[in-house]
């Protein structure tokens, strides 16, 4: 009983709070970037599992892989903003298994964009050799195993959050920072080292490959003119990661500040609101610009799947 009048009380002072400051605007953008990227995603998603040439391409996949983690990850943002916006009572096992697949979405996308940076630095460094280490079966396999691994700590959490004794039958907001806040009360340790170890491997990964990539490529020229296709890539790419990275060391800061008492629930609030209603949306709602319309070979399979009749020449691979 103590656990579950806890989380009433949390989700009934964050609902007050929300009220007070009027923070259900926010929900306004969230809602038109989600709509505006689930209208590009699917549609990229399907130019690629369409054309045999794209399957066949580790990059193809990982962008694949990445565009449907967003579009999981944007599904049930969304519905869990609604039932929220509208004060559906949602029982509090379901919020915990919405919460679980959430964050595997969000892990996957992350464990997915680090493994393009890996497959940029293999294509480049070993480019002979590169097919025969990655062939499309092996690539499926890796992708298989990065859901695993996203899903293994999320699920986990929820499996000891269902042995725990007390837990309400519903609640008045679903959110993902008080389902993992209270796991933490008892689990301090293990929530922060979580997030905090593996976004800080992924972002060494991507740091190592990107120095060692400049190394490699430095002595081609491709790195002399100031518009080079090379430094508008690693530019691109890096604002895409930024975001992507970002939001989830905000929400490992939530985390620590959600047991601190010196800060105030507002403040709270307004971080969580801010983070979860445009911060984290804005990578998913780049992506598939960034990582999907620039590559060629995507733009002229979207252009033969729309005008079928029309031929198109060959373009080279971007």
């Amino acid at each position: 009983m103590a656990s579950a009048l806890i989380i009433s009380n949390l989700t009934q002072e964050w609902l007050e709070s929300l009220r007070q400051w009027h923070l259900e605007y926010f929900f306004i953008p969230t809602i038109v970037i989600t709509v505006a990227t689930l209208l590009a995603n699917p549609v990229l998603v399907s130019c690629i599992v369409l054309s045999r040439a794209l399957r066949q391409e580790t990059r193809y996949l990982l962008v694949a892989n990445t565009l449907t983690a967003d579009i999981l990850y944007l599904i049930l943002n969304m519905a869990t903003i609604i039932c929220n916006a509208v004060r559906v009572p949602i029982p509090w096992l379901v919020c915990e298994l919405v919460t679980a697949i959430t964050v595997t979405t969000y892990c996957c996308a992350i464990l997915t964009v680090t493994l393009m940076v890996v497959d940029t630095y293999a294509a480049v460094r070993w480019p002979l050799r590169y097919h025969d280490v990655l062939p499309p079966a092996r690539t499926h396999r890796i992708l298989v195993g990065v859901w695993v691994l996203a899903a293994l700590y999320p699920f986990t959490l929820l499996i000891m959050m269902e042995m725990e004794k007390g837990n309400p039958h519903e609640v008045a907001f679903c959110l993902a920072l008080i389902f993992l806040g209270f796991f933490q009360v008892n689990n301090l340790e293990g929530v922060h080292i979580y997030f905090f170890v593996a976004a800080l491997i992924c972002a060494l990964l991507i740091f190592v490959c990107y120095i060692q990539l400049y190394m490699v490529t430095r002595t081609h020229g491709i790195w002399h003119s100031r518009f080079s296709r090379a430094r508008v890539t690693l530019l691109a790419h890096g604002v895409l990661l930024l975001l992507y990275f970002a939001p989830g060391f905000v929400f490992t800061m939530e985390l620590f500040l959600f047991q601190e008492k010196a800060i105030s629930q507002d403040v709270r609030v307004w971080i969580s609101t801010v983070n979860m209603s445009v911060f984290m949306l804005l990578p998913r709602a780049f992506a598939p610009y960034l990582y999907g319309l620039r590559y060629r070979e995507i733009s002229t399979t979207l252009m033969q799947l729309l005008h079928p009749h029309q031929r198109l020449g060959q373009t080279t691979v971007s």
